[in-house]
């Protein structure tokens, strides 16, 4: 069993450094844009952060994974092709678990983890420059 859990990290770990190497800048790059722009949305209409919601709101919780599965579905399937072209060319065979674990690490988890605070500092953003807008104004004139 350790044999197999110290074939399947070296196994992983390597693959940033073989061919098709860019994909590990890539994929979480595209990750990135969407959920800034999942984010970008979610402050604009008020929504919560998003894995906080997945987390706590089972009423919507579907809808939400629905939605971000929408932004992330085709990175994930790119991630998971590619990864699997890596092994039939390096390493000489399927392994589909290493395959899900990288497609996972590359398109799913970036989105997770930037989609909420993006919402959340959108948010802090668009009522810092409501309030200063107020303010940055003209003055009144004296005497008025």
């Amino acid at each position: 069993m350790d044999d197999i859990l110290t074939r399947f990290w070296q196994e992983i770990m390597e693959r940033p450094s073989g061919p098709l190497a860019l994909r590990f800048y890539l994929q979480p790059l595209m990750a990135t844009i969407f959920a800034v722009k999942d984010g970008l949305r979610d402050a604009r209409e008020g929504n919560p952060a998003y894995f906080w919601a997945v987390l706590t709101d089972r009423a919507h919780r579907r809808y939400l994974l629905q939605n971000g599965w929408k932004s992330t579905g085709k990175i994930f399937f790119l991630a998971l092709i590619l990864d699997l072209v890596y092994q039939v060319i390096v390493l000489g065979g399927l392994r589909p678990v290493e395959g899900l674990v990288v497609a996972i690490v590359l398109a799913l988890v970036p989105y997770l983890i930037l989609r909420g605070p993006v919402s959340r500092i959108a948010r802090l953003l668009r009522r810092g420059s409501a309030s200063s807008s107020i303010t940055s104004g003209p003055l009144p004139k004296r005497g008025s």
